[in-house]
């Protein structure tokens, strides 16, 4: 019986000691909040140029509403209002606009569409 004691209480010992735990890594959808190169990322094969707006680098204090061509720049085809996102206005050159343009339906020198 002290032979069956001796066996179980080598198996025992290494159960007990306390066993390191393995790394989790991360799983398949997460991403490093920054790059690990230090590089900036870039999106696809073509970097993409950031916008600017075309009335601040003309420096244009106002937007008219009889400045019909100006304002049909800023169309779609179908007359509606193409989005800052698309077109690269600052905010505030943006709401000058979007005012211009409904002014001028308004007074009907820019059709509303087609």
């Amino acid at each position: 019986m002290s032979d069956e004691k001796e066996e179980t209480t080598p198996a025992a010992a290494p159960a007990a000691a306390p066993a390191a735990a393995p790394a989790r890594a991360p799983y398949a959808g997460s991403r490093p909040s920054s790059p690990s190169s230090g590089a900036p990322r870039r999106r696809g094969p073509f970097q993409p140029r950031r916008k600017i707006c075309r009335f601040c680098a003309e420096k244009v204090t106002s937007i008219d509403y009889k400045q019909i061509q100006i304002l049909r720049a800023f169309l779609t085809e179908r007359g509606r209002i193409l989005g800052a996102r698309i077109t690269g206005n600052c905010a505030g050159h943006q709401r000058d606009l979007t005012r211009a343009i409904k002014r001028a339906r308004n007074l009907s020198i820019l059709t509303i569409g087609s």
